[in-house]
C-alpha cells in the first residue's frame, strides 16, 4: 500500500467542511496520508497566522484534505488508522475568553511540555479533528462534531488506535487536523494544548460494517461515541453504540448485554464546549473474559 504525503500550503488548507469542496488527492482504500497541520486556529508560530485566509471559507480549524478514497461510497464506513501524531515544538492553552494563554514548550522526543509558569506534564498527542462533510450541500462549520466525525476531540484517539466513522457521501471527502499535544476529558477552558502535529493516517474502507455513530479501537479498549446538544442524549446514544459493539464484536446474547455494560462499560465526557456535547463509552479488552475462556 502506498503513503502519500499531501503538503501543507493554501491548497490543502481549508476552514470549513463541505461536500462540494474539491479533493486535494485521491487515494485507494488502505493507503496512507503523511500529513502536517497547523495549529487549530492557523498559527505557524506563537502569536503568528498563516496568511491569506478567507474569513468566510477559513473561520474554523485549519484542515488538511479533503482526501478522496476511490470506491468510497456513502453508508460505508472508513477505518481511520491513526499511525503516528507528532507535536511540534510549541503550544498554546487559552481559558475560556483569552482572558489567560498558557504558553508551551514541546519536546516531543521526550513527550514533555512546560508551560510559562513552569509546569511539567507528559504529552499525550492526538489529533482533535477526524471526519466528512455532512450529506448536506453548503458550508458546515467545523466546531461540532458529527455522525461522520469531525471536531470529535477525544484524548484516546492516540497513535496506535483505529476510528471508524460512517461514510456521508460518496468519495469519503476525508479531513483531519486540530493537533492537540495534550487534553483533559471535557475539555473544560474550550481548548487543549493546541499545537501544530505531523501524522500518518490510514485510510481504508468497510463494507462488513454498518454504523449509525462512530466507533474506535484503541490499544486498550472499544469506544462507542455520542453526540448531541443533551448530555443525556449523547450519553445514551454513546450507551446503544457500546452495546451493539459488545454484541457485534464480543459475541455477547443482546438479552446480556445492557446488564453487562451496566458492569463493566465507563462514561465518560468527551467535550463539553463544542456546541454539542460528546460522551464516549468505554469497554476495557480486559474487562470481562468471554464464554468458554480460561
Amino acid at each position: 500500500m502506498a503513503v502519500h504525503e499531501v503538503p501543507l500550503d493554501r491548497r490543502t488548507l481549508h476552514g470549513h467542511f463541505s461536500r462540494d469542496l474539491e479533493p486535494v488527492l485521491a487515494i485507494d482504500a488502505g493507503d496512507s496520508v503523511a500529513l502536517r497541520a497547523l495549529e487549530s486556529g492557523w498559527h505557524t508560530g506563537p502569536g503568528v497566522f498563516f496568511e491569506p485566509r478567507d474569513p468566510e471559507l477559513d473561520g474554523g480549524h485549519a484542515l488538511i484534505g479533503p482526501i478522496e478514497v476511490r470506491g468510497a461510497r456513502a453508508g460505508q464506513t472508513l477505518a481511520v488508522r491513526i499511525d503516528h501524531v507528532r507535536p511540534g515544538e510549541w503550544g498554546a492553552s487559552p481559558a475560556g475568553g483569552f482572558e489567560r494563554v498558557l504558553q508551551w514548550e514541546l519536546d516531543p522526543d521526550e513527550r514533555m511540555g512546560r508551560d510559562d509558569r513552569g509546569r511539567s506534564i507528559e504529552l499525550r498527542p492526538f489529533l482533535g479533528v477526524l471526519g466528512m462533510p455532512p450529506p448536506e450541500p453548503g458550508r458546515h462549520s467545523t466546531i461540532p462534531p458529527r455522525r461522520s466525525g469531525g471536531n470529535i476531540d477525544c484524548k484516546e484517539l492516540t497513535a496506535g488506535s483505529t476510528l471508524f466513522l460512517p461514510i456521508p457521501v460518496d468519495g469519503a471527502l476525508f479531513s483531519a487536523g486540530d493537533g492537540h499535544a495534550r487534553q483533559g476529558d471535557g475539555e473544560v477552558g474550550g481548548w487543549a494544548i493546541e499545537c501544530p502535529v505531523v501524522a500518518e493516517l490510514n485510510l481504508d474502507l468497510r463494507d462488513d460494517l454498518s454504523l449509525d455513530w462512530p466507533i474506535a479501537r484503541t490499544p486498550d479498549a472499544w469506544l462507542a461515541f455520542g453526540f448531541h446538544e443533551d448530555l443525556d442524549s449523547a450519553a445514551a446514544i454513546a450507551t446503544r453504540g457500546m452495546v451493539a459493539l459488545m454484541e457485534r464484536e464480543l459475541g455477547v446474547e443482546p438479552e446480556d448485554a445492557l446488564g453487562l455494560a451496566s458492569v463493566v462499560v465507563d462514561l465518560r465526557i468527551t467535550q463539553v464546549v463544542n456546541g454539542v456535547k460528546g460522551v464516549h463509552a468505554v469497554l476495557r479488552h480486559d474487562a470481562f473474559r468471554p464464554l468458554g475462556a480460561g
